[in-house]
């Protein structure tokens, strides 16, 4: 990018990541011309940062005296470049670590381009603080990038603090784009496995399972060729394979094994049902299923074998085990995994994955992603959330939901950070004390789990975790609360959709803020559209590389359906502030029209959760034939009461068409596998619950 330099003119503020000290010999060497430093005035008296400031320009910046930041405002105004380090000091993550906000100001004041530069590679010599967190590599390959200049575009009405606010959000902003368009999303998953494998080593652990048998990075690529070969064999290039497996070191294995050769794993939702996992296999036309027979027998799923295997050829893991010969070992051992990639010309466009939306309100369709899209989200991520070597992911959540295999899986393995998997989410008493005996860091979850297991866990089982990331439904105030006070940690609320890979935005320990699903991310594009009778918001589209290839739908198999000019419909209702943070004001779906009035249901259910926190509760729309439709609270508290609900919502000015007229007593609510309230079953229950009546 040497000729976005020029573009910048006579006069720009050069922000630059600060990931080792041999940063600004870099810069300085290789940058066009002679670029004034800022530099801190009590580590330019530092005996080793002498000889370097003898042979460049700097300006000694005192920062505990005003005058001085006004002063480099005026060197600045000379035309000048000036290469300042935003965060101000050395990443101890590896990741972008606090912005201040005096850069932003410095180039506001003086009415300069803003001219972003990445180092990368340099994390890896050991002029960084990075020992531990990130692999020390000899000689590394080190880049240079400079992106196109920008000027900051913030309201001529701002002053004072707000003014510089303003440009500090706009500089991370600046930043955290800077991180993404420089990281390589233009390669398949297993180049990126190949890519991980060499810059943490062959024999750094990546996954492990309850079987606690470590995996190292020679194993699964040693063994993704020798069982890839096998499916090569009985598959074709390009053909979807139906994926029927547990969280676990086995499935991670034949997840690489497909794609090392080509093939597109399509992952099966077994907890959905025979006729579900039936009618996903029709809709993206999967003729072979691969899974275990000790996971059917402990799963007891021979229901769902029994119907499958009148329709595709079901393909036991074990039973290829027992195939696989000393000269199949003896291919894996000589034949270079990428060498075994490269043969089958998989490009970045080519679908990665398939997976199958939920159907919380109808029938599921079968979503197809890409590399490029999964590559994408990855970047996206490690854009805004610091992981390194010291980290340890939790993830129960199963690999056919989206969130469970790029967030819980995919983003660790190829960003060499260990991951632990388990099979189930719904087991409350042993996951904390897998999460404590794993000393996990970082864990994905939903609202629904993590509420029970904050139940059982003792105080101390999360001592070691960093972050908790939720998505998927709403996280309750009340589960936010409890983390915070019997765990010490917070839970970081994040937002996505299986057809965006799956994340669209997420809080993070720089930009939080309780009661949103975070900031959109790196990368994509948003607009909103009007809804009738919805005053506040709009129905979000989003558009950016990390948005599907399109669906495969059940009244055409097979049959790729692109969205429209790249944009996706989420179908949720939402509002953006000044700030950029997003509140999920409930789905389009969700919405209920009484008396000529929309009720959102996901306000409903927040209000009865107001009232009756220590239970769970479902709203749904009926229809009625006076004010068109009526609410039913669906409810596990045995002594709901309108009454209640309707003092709550008089006491804070709910309107009293918010209030549910029918409320039904539910033993056990009906979830998803992915932990969403399964609003199919909950209207089944309540129209039978009415046909009952009747």
């Amino acid at each position: 990018g040497l000729e976005n330099y020029e573009k910048a003119g006579p006069r720009a503020v050069i922000v630059s990541n600060h990931v080792a000290l041999l940063d600004p010999p870099l810069l300085a060497a290789f940058l066009p011309g002679k670029p004034m430093f800022a530099v801190n005035s009590f580590v330019a008296e530092w005996p080793l940062v002498k000889p370097f400031l003898r042979l460049v320009d700097f300006f000694p910046l005192d920062p505990t005296n005003p005058f001085s930041v006004k002063s480099l405002i005026k060197e600045v105004e000379k035309d000048k470049h000036c290469v300042i380090f935003p965060e101000g000091r050395l990443t101890e993550t590896g990741a972008l670590m606090k912005i201040y906000e005096g850069p932003g100001m410095i180039a506001d004041k003086a009415e300069a381009v803003i001219l972003p530069v990445r180092l990368d590679g340099v994390q890896h010599t050991p002029f960084a603080r990075l020992k531990g967190k990130v692999p020390l590599i000899n000689f590394p390959k080190i880049t240079i990038t400079i992106l196109p200049p920008m000027k900051f575009r913030i309201d001529d009405e701002l002053k004072g603090r707000k003014r510089r606010a303003a440009a500090a959000r706009q500089l991370y902003d600046v930043m955290e784009e800077m991180m993404y368009l420089t990281s390589d999303r233009e390669q398949t998953l297993y180049e990126a496995l190949l890519k991980a494998k060499y810059v943490n080593g062959r024999n750094a652990v990546i996954a492990e399972d309850a079987e606690f048998k470590p995996l190292k990075f020679k194993k699964l690529l040693r063994s993704s060729v020798v069982l890839g070969k096998k499916f090569e064999a009985m598959t074709d290039k390009g053909e979807n394979v139906g994926l029927l497996l547990p969280n676990s070191v086995g499935a991670v294995v034949t997840f690489f094994a497909l794609q090392a050769f080509g093939r597109v794993p399509a992952m099966l939702n077994f907890s959905a049902g025979p006729k579900a996992v039936s009618s996903a296999c029709q809709t993206a036309k999967i003729n072979k299923v691969i899974t275990s027979r000790r996971f059917i027998e402990m799963g007891r799923l021979e229901d769902l074998i029994r119907e499958l295997e009148n329709k595709v050829a079901i393909v036991y893991l074990e039973d290829l085990r027992k195939q696989i010969s000393l000269s199949d070992k003896f291919y894996g051992l000589i034949k270079s995994p990428k060498v075994a990639h490269r043969e089958c010309e998989v490009k970045p466009e080519d679908p990665a994955v398939i997976l199958f939306t939920s159907g919380s309100e109808g029938a599921p369709k079968g979503v197809v992603l890409s590399h490029r899209n999964l590559m994408t989200n990855i970047v996206q991520l490690s854009s805004r959330v610091d992981f390194n070597g010291q980290d340890i992911v939790f993830n129960c959540l199963p690999m056919f939901h989206s969130f469970g295999l790029t967030g819980g899986t995919l983003l660790p393995i190829l960003s060499g950070v260990k991951t632990f998997l388990y099979p189930s989410p719904l087991h409350y008493r042993i996951v904390p004390e897998l999460v404590y005996a794993a000393n996990a860091t970082i864990m994905f979850g939903t609202d629904t789990f993590l509420k029970g297991y904050a139940r059982m866990a003792n105080a101390y089982d999360f001592y070691r975790m960093r972050y908790i990331f939720a998505g998927a439904e709403k996280v309750r105030e009340e589960t936010r609360q409890t983390y915070m006070e019997k765990f010490g940690v917070r839970i970081l609320e994040g937002y996505g959709a299986t057809e965006t890979s799956p994340v669209i935005a997420v809080n993070s320990p720089m930009h939080m803020q309780a009661g949103t699903v975070g900031r959109f991310l790196s990368g994509l594009e948003y607009r909103l559209e009007d809804v009738p009778g919805v005053e506040e918001g709009g129905r979000l589209y989003v558009r950016g590389d990390n948005v599907m290839l399109g669906y495969y739908k059940a009244d055409k198999p097979g049959v790729l359906e692109p969205p429209e000019e790249g944009w996706h419909d989420t179908g949720d209702i939402v509002d953006v502030d000044e700030q950029g943070f997003i509140r999920i004001l409930g789905r389009a779906k969700r919405f209920a029209k009484i008396a000529g009035e929309m009720v959102s249901l996901s306000s409903v259910e927040a209000m009865v959760e107001k009232v009756y926190p220590d239970r769970t509760h479902a709203v749904i729309a009926i229809p009625d034939a006076r004010k068109g439709e009526q609410l039913v609270l669906v409810t596990m508290h045995e002594q709901a009461k309108k009454e209640d609900l309707s003092a709550y919502a008089s006491k804070h000015g709910i309107s009293e068409l918010s209030v549910p007229k029918n409320i039904m007593l539910i033993d056990k609510m009906p979830v998803l596998g992915s932990g969403k309230t399964d609003y199919t079953a909950v209207k089944e229950f309540v129209e039978m619950k009415i046909g009952v009546r009747q």
